[in-house]
């Protein structure tokens, strides 16, 4: 057989994409992982920065989950036993939900997987941006770039939107089931300080205002790097600076954080912004997963159960037990 082609190929390495590919992998079905980013993340990014001579760790995308399906608490007591999560008590908002974390970076446990992936003898490529998929006689063909690869099975874990232009040419059914789904954009911005902000909460929600969340990200486990906030805009105030250069960004969502925390502005030593487009996918009804056996073709997201991570995993591996066969879709 062809050394680019494989029994199964995931498109996305993310939490979705992965859960799928670690229960595939360990049943000893023949997977490879493709992403388009330089590493591990998607949505549950941790992107470094030097600030003041030390490196530090921001969580830009997903702040922190919860596990309420039995399934996904054995899967984060196991990453907790892997020391790849930690508890969060500053975002937990009940008794019984626990806020969770990936350390030491949020892309902790998606680093575990994919690490797992590759144990077992499997493919994870990064910065491979798949462009095109298309049916072949008998199987399918995946371009990137100048390379080509084949699979017998092809199973797509993005966002809806992406998901919707990568099949819209040979699996219109499925384009058309992403195409349903709207997701908020999301401007996120990374900041630190030289001393810290008089502001005693290290966590803050207000979805009506323009920063619908603002952490001290340096209050999480294991980051550090002195005083470090991450602001995450409302997707009302993100669709008004959509198209705004990214350095003007930052200081005005800056200028909106202290004006809702009634605080003093304080210049800051390190800022940055990153613009989710498809941030919170608003999620449709029916099942968790969907899969074609004849066509050998899937999907999965958050989009398809929650938009949570939970939800991406529960989408993840909901397909991966429908291609195993322990369950028919």
């Amino acid at each position: 057989m062809d050394a680019t082609h494989s029994d199964i190929a995931i498109v996305g390495a993310g939490m979705a994409g992965l859960a799928c590919a670690t229960q595939l992998a360990a049943a000893g079905r023949d997977v490879r992982v493709f992403d388009k980013g330089r590493g591990p993340g998607g949505r549950m990014a941790a992107r470094r920065a030097d600030v003041a001579g030390e490196t530090v760790r921001f969580d830009h995308g997903a702040q922190y989950f919860t596990a309420r399906e039995p399934a996904f608490r054995e899967a984060v007591a196991a990453w907790e036993a892997q020391g790849v999560v930690a508890r969060w008590p500053a975002a937990q908002t009940s008794s019984s939900d626990a806020a969770w974390v990936g350390v030491p970076g949020m892309n902790g446990p998606i680093k575990a997987m994919a690490d797992t992936v590759a144990q077992a003898g499997r493919e994870v490529l990064w910065n491979t941006r798949i462009e095109a998929v298309r049916r072949e006689k008998d199987r399918w063909r995946l371009g990137s770039g100048k390379a080509v690869y084949t699979a017998d099975t092809v199973l797509i874990a993005i966002p809806a939107e992406q998901t919707r232009d990568l099949l819209a040419a040979c699996a219109p059914a499925y384009a058309a089931i992403a195409a349903e789904v709207t997701s908020e954009p999301c401007w996120a911005v990374m900041v630190a300080f030289a001393n810290a902000l008089p502001i005693s909460r290290d966590a803050s929600r207000d979805s009506a205002a323009p920063i619908s969340w603002a952490a001290r990200n340096s209050s999480k486990p294991e980051r550090g790097g002195g005083e470090t906030w991450v602001l995450h805009a409302s997707p009302q105030r993100s669709r008004e600076l959509i198209d705004t250069p990214r350095e003007e960004v930052g200081p005005i969502l800056l200028a909106d954080f202290f004006d809702q925390m009634q605080t003093k502005p304080v210049i800051p030593i390190h800022i940055a912004a990153h613009r989710w487009l498809y941030a919170r996918p608003a999620s449709i009804k029916g099942d968790p997963a969907r899969y074609d056996r004849q066509a050998g073709l899937g999907i999965a997201g958050d989009y398809l159960h929650s938009p949570r991570v939970e939800g991406a995993w529960v989408s993840g591996a909901a397909l991966a037990t429908i291609v195993l066969g322990k369950a028919q879709s």
